[in-house]
């Protein structure tokens, strides 16, 4: 076995794998204690070295990857993502780059990348995309007609909140998060009783209907992604199965042709 494949098989192990994530959580930790300037004061030496450690731990293990899988190492967008997180951990937090001191929280997400069930989540959520543009699409469309129409109709009763077209759009989007609209309906519905039809029309159609399909569509997306999680896992072992039939055959031709040569000619 040679020294890439050893080192992709240790990168591969669970243990390995275990470690990184406990070294990302304690980092996270780490970086959140340093919020805390009581902390900084009798702990600041100690946590910059955690800090220190975590940030080497995560070069060394990046390196090994891109040793272990060379170019395939750039074809897998979760490996940018590593890369793009621990570049931002390795430029000096001073001078004109200081600011970046403050992304270093953003080491926390490399849990997405080193938890499978977390990386299934956001495939799932990327390829539910295009069916969730197309429910944006609808509940824009909703909102701007009811907008558009409680301007017109409410303009004049409550006009901080319906005066003009911007303004209604943001009072129906924050009824439509269910916050603090039925004061808002209770001031409409003071001269105009039955303005209840629209606001109850309005939330049923977004609230109940329109972001309910949201979730639908993730939830059919992470259905889909575990069935073809399960079918690679199929194929792989199918694979596996059909490599070992190979090599059986192989050893049993070899077997029968030596077979063949050693039996005495008549």
């Amino acid at each position: 076995m040679s020294i890439r494949e050893r080192v992709r098989r240790i990168l591969e192990s669970s243990r390995l794998q275990r470690t990184v994530v406990a070294v990302i959580v304690i980092n996270a930790i780490t970086i959140g204690c340093e919020t805390s300037s009581y902390l900084v004061e009798h702990l600041g030496g100690l946590l910059h070295i955690v800090d220190r450690i975590a940030v080497a731990v995560f070069a060394v293990e990046l390196a090994a990857r891109l040793y272990a899988y060379r170019g395939d190492f750039f074809r897998d967008p979760w490996n940018w993502f590593d890369t793009i997180i621990v570049s931002i951990a390795l430029i000096p937090a001073s001078g004109p780059t200081s600011i970046l001191r403050t992304m270093r929280i953003l080491r926390a997400l490399r849990l997405v990348s080193a938890i499978s069930s977390m990386r299934n989540v956001i495939d799932a959520l990327l390829s539910a995309i295009p069916g969730m543009l197309s429910i944006v699409g609808l509940l824009v469309l909703v909102m701007y007609v009811s907008a558009v129409l409680a301007t017109q109709l409410f303009g004049g009763i409550a006009p901080e909140h319906f005066a003009e077209l911007p303004t209604s759009l943001f009072t129906l989007f924050q009824v439509m998060t269910g916050e603090a609209w039925p004061d808002i309906a209770e001031k409409v519905m003071a001269q105009q009783p039955w303005a209840w039809v629209f606001f109850v029309g309005y939330i049923l159609m977004t609230t109940f209907v329109v972001l309910n399909l949201f979730i639908a569509v993730v939830v059919n997306a992470m259905d889909d992604q575990n069935t073809s999680a399960e079918e690679q896992r199929t194929e792989d072992h199918l694979a596996d199965i059909a490599v070992e039939l190979a090599r059986l055959h192989a050893k049993i031709d070899a077997l029968q042709s030596h077979q063949t040569a050693t039996e005495p000619t008549t």
